[in-house]
């Protein structure tokens, strides 16, 4: 357990679980608040905002997801099962149990919007209440595919290529793939500095990360779609946030509430006046936000 870098007043360690190994941060001592991060972000996304939901008397565990930062990367398959959102909601679970959590809210955002999405569908009497940013379910994403979205989208397209070719490709210069991505997603100059840059590309240029990222596209073009076609009739029960950036894609191609009031019954929407990464760009409005909607915390 080390103090963590990046997240003012967190400890940073890794969970030995059942079936894989957590990286984590966490701070605080009140009721339970799991974020989740997105690509190509790790737990750090969270370094502006979880303190202040510390400070507001939550409890924060904020988790590299499988494949992503200091987290383990397990081996993959032809059905991408490992890296479906699935598996990787029952990580998050299994590290909530083991830090002695058996009821949560969950905050995701992106790729950890639609782990949590998951988490919420198979896990209802757990999560509390369900924050997904800038995302709409990764099954109406994918109906709803045009080429405007194919166009600005292109990574979902890109990373799901077979036989090892995405992963070949940024591997010729990992960190120009990194910036652009984040750059194209950015709309507040400023919002990611050249330190938490070098610390994203830190594990980026890691082998199996960018093979487990690729496998996590590849898992939401198949196997997780297989998912969510089976629950096309499920609800999630918990009450739904859903947040999205007024400048982002998502924000500009979706009706964002509609498209989680297909998916769940008690939905809210808000927009916030930035890009994708709404957690880098907006944190206090967004830390407003979650704390307005999550309540008061008990004691």
């Amino acid at each position: 357990m080390v103090a963590s870098a990046f997240l003012q007043g967190f400890e940073v360690q890794k969970a030995r679980l059942p079936e894989i190994e957590i990286n984590f941060a966490s701070a605080g001592t009140g009721q339970p608040v799991l974020l989740l991060h997105g690509h190509p972000q790790t737990h750090v996304a969270w370094r502006k905002v979880a303190p202040l939901l510390v400070n507001a008397g939550y409890q924060v565990i904020a988790p590299d997801l499988r494949g992503y930062g200091d987290s383990e990367k397990p081996q993959s398959d032809a059905t991408h099962l490992p890296y479906s959102k699935r598996i990787m909601a029952q990580d998050q679970i299994a590290l909530m149990n083991h830090l002695g959590h058996q009821r949560f809210s969950v905050v995701g955002h992106d790729r950890g919007g639609r782990v949590a999405h998951r988490l919420a569908l198979d896990f209802p009497d757990v999560v509390q209440r369900l924050i997904v940013l800038d995302i709409a379910p990764t099954h109406t994403m994918y109906a709803r595919t045009d080429q405007e979205f194919a166009t600005r989208y292109f990574w979902w397209f890109f990373l799901i290529q077979p036989d090892g070719l995405p992963e070949k490709m940024i591997s010729s210069d990992p960190e120009y793939f990194l910036r652009r991505h984040i750059a194209g997603q950015i709309k507040i100059d400023g919002s990611v500095s050249d330190d938490v840059i070098a610390e994203y590309l830190r594990t980026y240029r890691d082998p199996s990360t960018l093979h487990a990222i690729c496998e996590d596209y590849r898992a939401a073009a198949s196997v997780d779609l297989e998912h969510d076609a089976a629950d096309l009739d499920r609800r999630i029960v918990a009450p739904v946030l859903a947040i999205w950036g007024a400048r982002s894609v998502v924000g500009g191609l979706y009706d964002v509430t509609a498209t989680w009031q297909e998916k769940a019954s008690d939905v809210t929407g808000v927009a916030l006046d930035c890009g994708h990464a709404i957690p880098e760009e907006a944190p206090e409005r967004l830390a407003d936000e979650i704390l307005k909607f999550l309540g008061a915390p008990s004691v």
